[in-house]
């Protein structure tokens, strides 16, 4: 097996993005280095990349949230431009919905993106997005690579374990290059 080498600031940012690091080990490097250590992975990945590069500590500067000013909701309210996923929009959507909403990913991207319309079209956009959801496969984010990696496993192995699975990826993620599920991952269930 491949070893992957150690995350450090003598690795440049080529070897550094051609292998897998978790996001905790992200954010110990980072501190390590005092490099500003909160984010997602991906910006986590873009910063610490960047310093191998030049050295360089970025700083995101994060915009202030203000809060919303509605009072109530309803259908007729209109979806405000800071919109906030907040208690007062669940209670709302629960009530709208029914005890089974939850803010999922796509939805949060559209109201954030959709300020001007009113809840109303919020409510049908859900209904929306759950339909579309039950007949498509859903789309795991960038940042889930494990997710899809065992999605992508399972969908090429019936009958294969969920230990297979992980021992396939703690190989794959100790190689360089993609973190994709590939057929020839399975070499690794043949070591025993």
């Amino acid at each position: 097996m491949i070893n992957r080498p150690d995350l450090n600031k003598i690795l440049d940012s080529v070897t550094f993005q051609n292998h897998y690091y978790l996001k905790e080990e992200l954010v110990r490097f980072c501190r390590q280095e005092g490099l500003q250590s909160t984010g997602n992975k991906s910006e986590l990945t873009m910063r610490v990349s960047h310093y191998l590069d030049t050295g360089e500590k970025l700083i995101r500067k994060t915009p202030i949230k203000t809060p919303s000013n509605i009072e109530k909701i309803t259908e007729d309210t209109i979806i405000e431009s800071n919109f906030i996923c907040s208690e007062k929009h669940r209670i709302f959507f629960k009530w709208a919905i029914g005890k089974t909403f939850s803010f999922n990913v796509n939805f949060q991207n559209w109201l954030k993106t959709n300020s001007g319309k009113n809840y109303k079209d919020a409510i049908q956009e859900y209904h929306q997005i759950m339909a579309d959801k039950k007949k498509n496969e859903t789309i795991i984010g960038k940042q889930f690579e494990y997710n899809t990696y065992v999605r992508d496993f399972f969908a090429d192995n019936d009958g294969k374990s969920l230990d297979d699975a992980i021992r396939c990826w703690k190989y794959k993620k100790s190689m360089s290059g993609h973190n994709k599920y590939d057929k020839s991952d399975l070499c690794v269930l043949n070591d025993d």
